[in-house]
């Protein structure tokens, strides 16, 4: 952006507005009235700072003077350049460094170096009626940008947990006036009874450390112009183990007893929290003995290869950096629930095989069934027919046969015999037999012989 842009023209009309506003707001007007947007300008070294100023009056001006005034701390202030209207007087050491385009009164320093660092004075002068003054002061701080800072930790290799100490230190390049933060996990770090910085606050001491320190760590960097932060780095923090425990795949933990099908195996895993990572060893205990079966996080315990009904194992994990371990004390019971299944099993018959058997066993049902409707109605018959006097017999044999329902029970075979003419005819039930035939005649049916059997047997006896 130009100078031109910051440019603004003020003068006898913009005056006569202001106090016309001035009349408006406080039914006053002062005169003259000097602003700027901040006492306080933060600038780069090396680069352009531009001070903004403005300024406003009522009365009718003939001239307007702009001075420009430089001081440090305990000087006294240096003339830097001035204007009466449009004219422009600079101090000739530097000429070529400030710049004032009147009645604009604001200042461009360009280029900045640290020597520009102090107060800067603007008074502006109006000659009318009379003599109005009024000025501002500017204070202006340079810095170099910050670079990005880097983090050191010692000792690089680590620290035990309530043994070792750490160290964490921040250092930037580049940058003046730098301000040191430390950020664990995104957050202010501030003191606690392990934590302690250093009057610069770039450096962070951890004693003893613990568990709890484990996290990301970054270092933030800033001064009035610019701000860096520092790539995130994790300490090495060696513990543990803690919070062991054993579990296993069949999810049969009942306290510390696990519970094994006799014929069944079952695999534990021994864990606990630990870095870094521990070892593991597996002990078996019998009959007051103690034996290292294997070493690891897992073990498998098969059933059938067990001797007791009852053993007691033991898993520790021991951490060979820190120096630490911790052990937890389980026993597997063998049970014969598994043997019962199995045999259970081999008994019981497949779902198909079952369905094949119900199937048969209600077609031989039906079968018998219909034999036993078929056969058993005769038998009834025959005792009946037997136990009833002869002369219902006859009486009931000249009846059509169907009075009495039970009395139609039986085999029926219709016989066809050829008359003297040659001719085949079917007899008939209806065909009267008379009681002086024993017999059956030539056109007798079966069911008629059956019925004379009751007869004929009482007849014999007599």
């Amino acid at each position: 952006m130009g100078q031109d842009a910051f440019m603004e023209p003020f003068g006898d009309t913009l005056g006569v507005f202001q106090c016309k506003l001035y009349l408006l707001l406080f039914g006053a007007c002062s005169g003259l009235r000097v602003t700027v947007p901040s006492h306080t300008v933060h600038g780069i070294r090396g680069q352009a700072l531009y001070l903004p100023v403005h300024y406003g009056f009522h009365t009718p001006a003939s001239d307007i003077q702009i001075i420009w005034l430089f001081e440090r701390p305990h000087t006294m202030p240096k003339y830097l350049l001035g204007s009466v209207n449009k004219s422009v007087v600079p101090d000739l050491e530097y000429q070529h460094k400030f710049t004032m385009m009147p009645p604009n009164a604001s200042l461009l320093i360009n280029p900045l170096q640290f020597s520009d660092e102090g107060n800067y004075i603007v008074k502006v002068n109006i000659q009318g009626n009379g003599t109005l003054s009024s000025s501002q002061k500017i204070q202006v701080t340079v810095d170099d940008p910050v670079t990005k800072p880097v983090v050191q930790i010692h000792p690089p290799s680590g620290s035990v947990e309530y043994v070792g100490n750490m160290t964490l230190t921040c250092q930037a390049e580049g940058g003046t006036r730098l301000v040191y933060q430390w950020l664990k996990n995104g957050r202010p770090a501030h003191t606690s009874s392990t934590y302690s910085f250093s009057p610069q606050n770039n450096t962070l001491h951890i004693a003893p450390v613990t568990k709890e320190d484990i996290g990301n760590y970054s270092c933030l960097v800033r001064n009035p112009v610019s701000e860096m932060e520092s790539d995130i780095i994790m300490p090495i923090i060696y513990y543990g183990p803690y919070g062991l425990q054993v579990n296993s795949d069949k999810g049969l933990k009942v306290g510390e007893v696990f519970t094994v099908d006799l014929g069944e195996a079952i695999l534990f895993d021994c864990s606990a929290d630990s870095y870094p990572p521990n070892t593991y060893s597996w002990i078996r205990r019998t009959d007051n003995t103690t034996h290292i079966i294997k070493h690891g996080p897992r073990l498998e315990v098969a059933s059938e290869k067990v001797a007791q009904k009852t053993t007691d194992y033991v898993c520790c994990a021991y951490n060979n950096i820190t120096g630490r371990q911790d052990e937890t004390h389980f026993t597997v019971i063998i049970t014969s629930v598994g043997l019962e299944k199995l045999a259970q099993k081999g008994k019981s018959l497949s779902p198909l095989a079952s369905i094949t058997g119900i199937s048969l066993f209600l077609i031989i049902s039906m079968c018998l069934l219909f034999l036993w409707k078929k056969y058993q109605p005769y038998k009834v018959i025959k005792q009946k027919l037997e136990g009833r006097p002869e002369t219902e017999y006859r009486k009931a044999q000249t009846f059509s046969g169907h009075e009495d329902v039970l009395d139609d029970f039986g085999i029926y075979e219709f016989v066809a015999f050829p008359d003297a003419s040659g001719v085949s005819r079917i007899p008939s039930r209806s065909v009267p037999v008379s009681d002086g035939i024993s017999g059956q005649d030539l056109h007798s049916t079966i069911y008629e012989v059956i019925q004379h059997i009751p007869a004929q047997q009482q007849d014999q006896p007599e």
